[in-house]
């Protein structure tokens, strides 16, 4: 026990003095312990033994130390310089590496890997940047990639064609931006009570201006449900919120897009014949919906656009880039702040913004959308739709139909 606080005593006192002083430090009490002790001091302080026996040496010499003190062991700007100051490049192409071998995580064009460090720092070497295992360790860290193991908090099996599908959504996206076409991410947010309901998080407010909310939550206190349906443009990092108040139907989900279309996309993308919509499996654009694709056979003929559609697998939601790019910072830019009415819940949303640039559009959208509508296969089969090889009920490409 008292060797222990001794150490602790020690590696306290050590934090604060400057480099000369540290290895002279450790040095000494490497002396004093005899044989064994520059192991042992190197151990339990992490200066390397050259460090120690420099020390050693320092003292057992008869130098003047105060003069050793003043100096530096580098000279002004000396030691090796970071690769990302010798090569502009090397972030670039690191970060084309990790997105073409992803396995699936939300932040990346679809972030782990299932390739080495060495096999990476491979592929970076033959892109000419030479780098060693470890450099390509010590740079994933610092944009956010971590080793992780398995966690046990999903119920069922994964579906078999999971990660093909997140490589296949990667290809067009990459497929879709070289030709300079719109790609777009889609979902509906949560549904949000509209009135004086309390929001969670916090809000900085001056101590005698504390916010006051109704005490429950019951939905016929306030004025309705707030339904944000977003469409999230990945290249410009762009979007637009449609918020309705009846329903969450395929109708309203393709209405959003249009109205995107209408206010945002064609702007942005003059010219444009074909657009690639990423979407979740599930919900009003969901890959079983026949109504989804009936409307988008509209939107198609409206606006003489080629739409590409491609699901995310069930249960990946969070895979979807509008969450974590858009909706996320929806959701903290109005913690705390109750949506008292809907020019509330259309400014919040509107005045969001990221360090990164990102910019929305928000709008009310009036229109009563009704549920329960069917649509007939004769219908279905109107459609001027191509279904992908790759898990067609995932992929498809609906066309113009000719008037």
């Amino acid at each position: 026990m008292e060797k222990r606080i001794k150490e602790e005593v020690m590696l306290k006192v050590l934090s604060t003095l400057k480099e000369a002083q540290s290895r002279w430090y450790v040095a000494k009490e490497a002396i004093s312990l005899g044989r064994g002790g520059l192991k042992r001091m190197s151990e339990l302080t992490g200066l390397s033994r050259p460090t120690i026996l420099k020390g050693m040496k320092e003292l057992t010499s008869g130098q003047d130390l105060s003069k050793i003190a003043e100096g530096k062991i580098r000279k002004e700007g000396g030691g090796r310089k970071r690769l990302t100051n010798l090569d502009s490049a090397l972030v670039k192409d690191l970060t084309h590496i990790m997105d073409e071998n992803t396995a699936g995580d939300p932040m990346s064009l679809l972030k782990w890997t299932g390739k080495s460090t060495r096999k990476i720092a491979d592929e970076m070497v033959d892109l000419g940047h030479p780098m060693s295992a470890m450099s390509v360790c010590r740079m994933l860290k610092e944009m956010g990639y971590s080793l992780q193991a398995n966690v046990k908090t999903k119920e069922g099996k994964e579906h078999p064609d999971r990660d093909a599908q997140f490589k296949y959504i990667n290809e067009q996206v990459k497929d879709f931006i070289k030709n300079k076409a719109p790609v777009v991410s889609v979902d509906t947010k949560k549904k949000e009570n509209v009135g004086e309901f309390k929001n969670a998080g916090q809000a900085w407010r001056k101590k005698d201006k504390k916010r006051e909310v109704l005490s429950h939550d019951f939905p016929n206190l306030g004025i309705g449900k707030a339904i944000p349906y977003g469409t999230y443009d990945v290249q410009r990092n762009k979007g637009m919120v449609n918020v309705g108040i009846t329903h969450d139907t395929a109708e309203f989900a393709v209405e959003s897009i249009r109205r995107w279309w209408k206010l945002m996309g064609r702007q942005e993308y003059p010219g444009a014949k074909k657009l690639l919509i990423c979407a979740d499996s599930g919900g009003s654009n969901g890959s079983r919906i026949k109504a989804w694709k009936l409307y988008l056979q509209k939107l198609s003929g409206e606006f003489n656009l080629t739409i590409t559609v491609c699901h995310y697998p069930p249960g990946t939601s969070k895979w979807n880039k509008i969450e974590h790019r858009m909706f996320s910072f929806i959701s903290m830019n109005w913690k705390g702040e109750p949506l008292i009415n809907y020019e509330t819940v259309v400014n919040m949303i509107s005045t969001t913004t990221t360090r990164s640039g990102l910019k929305i559009k928000a709008q009310l959208d009036k229109n009563k959308y009704e549920t329960g509508i069917k649509v007939s296969d004769r219908e279905m089969k109107g459609l001027k739709i191509e279904h992908h090889q790759l898990h067609p009920k995932w992929n498809y490409t609906i066309f113009p139909q000719e008037s």
